[in-house]
């Protein structure tokens, strides 16, 4: 069976949980069947049975306004997929970027159309501070896609009632294939030259922080439990990319606010390396997660790995990842099912997140006994290889044009 991966993301250019599932999904796929990715960016490379193929487009003719330029760039992408010929057996797309290529696939194709769901974006109403009205078309190329979609893949279970809530999908065609991990890469290190690097003082513990900084990972809400947290904890806050400068401004003011009144405030405002992000979660005393809309979170499943304690909002996947009280902490952010946003009680989300996470760096026995249960339940429960065969099994369910 050809396999045709449409995306966005691919290494080493990854930005979030999309793209690394991309990345391994495809690797461990191509140890059973040919794979095909094709990726938003200059590359063209063949690896056994995995061929990757980057188309870059340059948008700076565009004459249409700021906001609109990602989301026009997306469907100029996917038209360009489609007329380099396609010769797959299915054709498989990860975020709604690359959903209108699958979409030309299927209809001037007749191959079927799978589409994993990393995140809806009736859910993420935060988008339309990025892109405008563009926010209107990706939700159209969204919703089309998954509706004409012979398989709808959900990452989590939650994700799995999002899609049938707000989608006209059979509920046969919505299987649910959780994200995985590498354990032989994520894995704790004894590393520590990292702390001398950032400037982390060895002898004092740390919350760790790692992701976007964007209204859907919740950062605000746990700079405003800095506060609260005992003087002796560190924050390390891991943080780039921000959805807006308006909101990349907002963040670094609190940032620079807290750092000045405070000591033990690691900023790191940029994508370090994989093994700089291992090394980080391994001398870590708890991994924060704060996100207030998460379909899955794989952040978690990486700190896991690394021997970490979480605490992590109880929202969408987290909640399924995480074991609360037995992998670590999960805090109610009380937010809304149908459309996430702030907390409704955000002072108290806050500060019931630094209780946790004190709780934990005041106990490093605890630290230990979460971090090995999370490690053995990443072991048990989320190998890529074991997602690679259920994908190949599903994809040889679908039907042929």
């Amino acid at each position: 069976m050809r396999v045709l991966l449409m995306t966005n993301e691919f290494p080493p250019h990854i930005y979030g949980g999309a793209g690394v599932h991309v990345e391994y999904l495809s690797r461990e796929l191509s140890k059973l069947t040919p794979v095909e990715v094709r990726s938003f960016h200059e590359q063209d490379f063949t690896q056994g049975q995995l061929k990757v193929l980057g188309t870059k487009l340059d948008a700076s003719s565009y004459g249409c306004s700021k906001e609109l330029i990602s989301p026009l760039k997306a469907l100029a992408t996917c038209l360009a997929f489609n007329t380099q010929g396609i010769e797959a057996d299915v054709v498989h797309c990860h975020t709604w970027y690359a959903q209108f290529g699958g979409i030309l696939a299927k209809i001037l194709h007749g191959i079927p159309l799978v589409v994993t769901v990393h995140s809806l974006e009736p859910l993420r109403p935060w988008k339309r501070e990025q892109i405008g009205r563009g926010y209107d078309l990706s939700s159209w190329v969204e919703k089309t896609a998954i509706e004409m979609a012979d398989a709808v893949v959900a990452v989590s279970k939650s994700t799995r009632e999002d899609i049938l809530r707000l989608f006209n999908v059979d509920p046969a065609k919505v299987p649910v294939i959780a994200n995985g991990i590498d354990t032989d890469e994520y894995k704790e290190t004894p590393d520590r030259e990292v702390l001398a690097k950032y400037k982390i003082d060895p002898g004092k513990p740390y919350v760790l922080f790692v992701g976007r900084m964007t209204r859907q990972k919740g950062l605000l809400y746990l700079l405003q439990a800095i506060s609260q947290l005992d003087a002796e904890t560190q924050v390390v806050l891991c943080a780039g990319e921000s959805d807006t400068p308006e909101l990349q401004k907002e963040l670094e003011g609190m940032v620079a606010a807290l750092k000045a009144n405070r000591p033990g405030i690691v900023w790191i405002p940029e994508m370090v390396t994989r093994q700089t992000t291992i090394a980080l979660y391994s001398q870590a005393a708890v991994f924060c997660c704060p996100s207030i809309y998460e379909p899955f979170g794989i952040i978690n499943l990486e700190a896991m790995a690394c021997n970490t304690a979480v605490v992590g909002s109880k929202v969408g996947g987290i909640a399924e990842v995480v074991l609360d009280g037995e992998t670590g902490f999960l805090i109610d952010a009380k937010i809304s099912p149908t459309m996430p946003h702030d907390p409704m009680d955000p002072k108290g989300f806050s500060a019931a997140m630094a209780g946790a996470i004190n709780r934990l760096t005041r106990d490093p026995e605890l630290q230990k006994k979460m971090g090995a249960s999370g490690r053995k339940r990443v072991l048990d429960n989320y190998s890529w290889r074991s997602i690679a065969e259920q994908t190949l099994a599903m994809y040889k369910t679908l039907p042929r044009g």
